[in-house]
């Protein structure tokens, strides 16, 4: 991210290969303190992370990883726990109506510092097959191989 005051502690790589982004959304995740601490040490991995919208119109990320904090108490949280993400209720309804009816789903796709606050960038995503994905990775080695012959001139 190039904007002031944005600093990207990580990409969803999985989730760029894997889906088609949509359309994205910046959204609060609601974090403990030891899970702040984690996050901005780059303690935390998607691995097959999603977005879930509830009955009563909240957003719960499922499967995020924030590893335990080192220096913690015993009171440490749980490093797989739920957590709840902040947007606004027309975002949602509207997220929840395509997810309903187009049949997409909710991704993470990235986690930053945004003016000392750790925002979550959610992708409203569609699923790619096989050859999608075979043509992503030429293209990436295509590119690849590119970059290495101009670095040689």
């Amino acid at each position: 991210m190039v904007d002031q005051g944005i600093k990207l502690l990580q990409r969803n790589k999985k989730a760029f290969f894997n889906f088609e982004i949509l359309e994205t959304l910046e959204c609060g995740i609601s974090l403990l303190g030891s899970e702040v601490k984690s996050l901005k040490r780059n303690a935390f991995s998607f691995g097959d992370s999603y977005i879930k919208v509830d009955k009563k119109g909240s957003l719960f990320l499922e499967g995020f990883h924030i590893s335990s904090y080192e220096l913690g108490t015993i009171e440490n949280h749980e490093p797989l726990r739920r957590r709840r993400l902040l947007a606004h209720a027309q975002e949602i309804k509207r997220l929840r109506r395509k997810v309903d009816e187009k049949g997409l789903t909710l991704v993470p796709t990235r986690v930053y510092l945004k003016k000392g606050l750790i925002k979550i960038e959610i992708g409203l995503a569609k699923g790619k097959k096989v050859h999608d994905k075979r043509d992503a990775i030429r293209d990436r080695d295509l590119k690849r191989e590119a970059d290495r012959s101009m670095k040689r001139y």
